[in-house]
């Protein structure tokens, strides 16, 4: 059997029941922290709550060993830990359809993701279109999809969420102000006038937890504020809903 389960946004208080039930019948438990981790809490934390070990696995044992994942299930029980949900990430998708093709029974156990807790915001979780990621840039390296989505999403009057770049090999967290500013440059090249500096902008920080930071303002007055530690998200706003933006009057901190 190969359990799929999602650990949620921020700490080990987000496991759900379920996940812990099905821990204990696992023989061994995997987990990546690649495409997101848990700031608030330990690797020792989850295995506390679990009552297991886990071995965690890089981006290269999960995307070129997935077989030898798979091989292990058809035996024992393995446990596969996703931060957020576990059918976010397209590798994840594509274990579970691979363990399916293979006839291995599947258990896939649902979690909090950004995908819902952008809620906290008060924006219509249904007027958001595409979702994009801002990456670092790198020497000869600096995409403009994210300005791409971000203006066909306006066009249809509809909210961006902007996800952030994770190196957690590096302890490498990508902040609000970073993803800020690299839109401003990538405008800058582009002068399709789509961001400006008073363009509004949502910051969600550490969202999941208990005391997240939720700020609405222009860019130029979010670049420089501190939003705290990581994790960060950006949301630019469509067309708003007169609910919405009241939501976004009380519900934030209006910068």
């Amino acid at each position: 059997m190969l359990i799929l389960a999602g650990l949620g946004l921020y700490d080990e208080r987000d496991i759900t029941l379920k996940t812990i039930e099905y821990a204990k019948k696992a023989d061994n438990i995997y987990a990546e922290f690649y495409t997101a981790t848990l700031t608030g809490t330990t690797l020792e934390k989850i295995e506390k709550t679990l009552g297991k070990k886990i071995i965690v696995l890089s981006r290269e044992k999960v995307e070129y060993e997935t077989n030898k994942l798979l091989d292990e299930s058809k035996e024992r029980n393995i446990m596969f830990l996703t931060v957020g949900d576990p059918m976010v990430a397209t590798t994840h998708v594509d274990i579970a359809v691979e363990a399916r093709k293979k006839g291995i029974e599947l258990i896939i156990i649902n979690a909090p993701s950004i995908y819902s807790a952008v809620g906290i915001t008060g924006l219509q979780i249904y007027k958001f279109g595409k979702t994009t990621s801002i990456v670092f840039p790198e020497p000869k390296y600096f995409p403009e999809t994210p300005y791409h989505v971000i203006k066909n999403n306006l066009n249809m009057g509809l909210h961006t969420l902007c996800l952030l770049d994770i190196q957690a090999d590096k302890n490498k967290f990508m902040l609000a102000n970073e993803g800020l500013e690299i839109l401003l440059r990538i405008e800058s090249n582009r002068k399709e006038n789509i961001l400006k500096k008073d363009t509004k902008a949502i910051v969600l920080a550490r969202a999941g937890s208990l005391n997240p930071k939720i700020a609405y303002g222009k860019i130029v007055d979010l670049i420089d504020y501190d939003f705290g530690s990581p994790l960060h998200c950006i949301i630019i706003p469509g067309k708003l809903h007169f609910m919405e933006e009241e939501a976004l009057k009380y519900l934030c901190e209006n910068i």
